[in-house]
């Protein structure tokens, strides 16, 4: 599955794979993919750089990248305290009764929760990137759309390709004029933070609107057949996510996590603004479904809802809640039902992609080569 893209990179297989486990990153890079690490739990230097040690010990000499969350725009003199203070104590309320609800126990004493949204704001994410620079990463994504014009420069300084995620032709363009290499067309159906145009729709309209930066297909993939309708919709590779959630080397410290998203379907998840303020297709649970109550406060704006949730997460999460317990994720969670190594999966994809684009030679009358 090589594209231009692919062979400009020192990929064997144009499949980009998104991930925050280190271990699932040098798996996908070594199983000829490019693997690429979420950075935005890195709120500690030290924390990521210790990871960045691992990959580097473990990924055999392969490419692989970093995925930072970074504003375009600064807002500056703004701390996480300042942003905090403004959370409505109705809202606070709410989740305490939430949580009481379902018995969910308080995390043992100095135990710290995990996630908080301070992985969103700019200086963290500059912080990240003073630590990756001094790796051989070969990609820098970012989630937030086209980072700062003075960091896309410091990653061409080093020739590291820099890529920014769109949900439609419009912002596609936006990142064009930043000066960014690669578009990610990032579909309805993917998990996370996601736009409103099905991926059928979406990937050949960037495609087109950003001609000629090579652009990924990313949202609702999880097959070679899949793959090989993205290439003909002319991405010259893939943005996989969702996949690797239930992989082997994946570190989800929660085998109840892991069931639920075995046992789901395609229609068992919903874009929620219950985790970060914005919409985010993430499984339904009871915790997306108190949010999405009218008769409920409703939720908050970026980032006023994640500072406001975080703490309740961790909750549930290390206590393993189930009616309320979720991650993000895609409608690709229907194909997850087994679990399996990171090169079990990409031998599927590939064994899988080739079968596709064998069958489409014989339609159009050709024999595979």
């Amino acid at each position: 599955m090589q594209t231009e893209l692919s062979k400009k990179l020192g990929v064997e297989h144009a499949l980009f794979g998104f991930t925050p486990f280190p271990a699932v990153v040098a798996a996908i890079s070594r199983a000829g993919g490019f693997g690429v690490l979420g950075a935005v739990r890195y709120t500690a230097p030290d924390d990521l750089k210790r990871d960045l040690d691992w990959i580097e010990a473990h990924v055999d000499g392969m490419p692989y990248g970093l995925d930072v969350v970074m504003p375009a725009k600064k807002v500056e003199g703004v701390t996480e305290a300042d942003v905090e203070a403004m959370i409505p104590e109705g809202h606070r309320q709410y989740v305490k009764d939430t949580l009481a609800k379902y018995g969910v126990p308080e995390l043992a004493e100095g135990e710290a929760s995990g996630w908080r949204i301070t992985g969103w704001m700019e200086q963290v994410a500059r912080n990240q990137l003073d630590v990756a620079f001094d790796y051989p990463i070969k990609l820098l994504a970012n989630a937030l759309g086209s980072p700062p014009a003075d960091v896309i420069q410091r990653a061409h300084d080093q020739n590291v390709l820099v890529a920014a995620l769109a949900g439609s032709a419009r912002h596609a363009r936006k990142h064009a004029e930043a000066g960014i290499d690669i578009v990610v067309a990032q579909g309805y159906e993917a998990g996370g933070h996601t736009g409103d145009i099905a991926s059928m729709v979406l990937t050949p309209e960037v495609v087109e609107a950003v001609d000629p930066l090579p652009v990924l297909a990313a949202g609702g993939i999880g097959s070679g057949q899949q793959m090989a309708a993205a290439l003909t919709l002319g991405a010259q590779g893939v943005w996989l996510g969702s996949i690797w959630l239930t992989v082997t080397e994946a570190d989800m410290h929660s085998r109840a996590l892991t069931r639920k998203l075995l046992d789901a379907g395609s229609g068992d998840t919903v874009r929620s603004r219950a985790l970060t303020g914005k919409p985010a297709r993430q499984l339904r649970t009871e915790w997306t479904d108190a949010w999405d109550d009218p008769n409920g406060p409703g939720t908050l704006p970026m980032p006023l809802q994640g500072l406001l949730v975080a703490d309740a997460v961790s909750r549930i999460q290390r206590h393993e809640v189930e009616p309320l317990l979720g991650t993000p994720v895609g409608q690709i969670v229907g194909r997850m039902n087994s679990e399996r190594s990171v090169q079990e999966v990409v031998d599927d994809l590939t064994r899988d992609f080739e079968k596709a684009v064998d069958r489409l030679n014989r339609i159009a009358g050709r024999s595979p080569e």
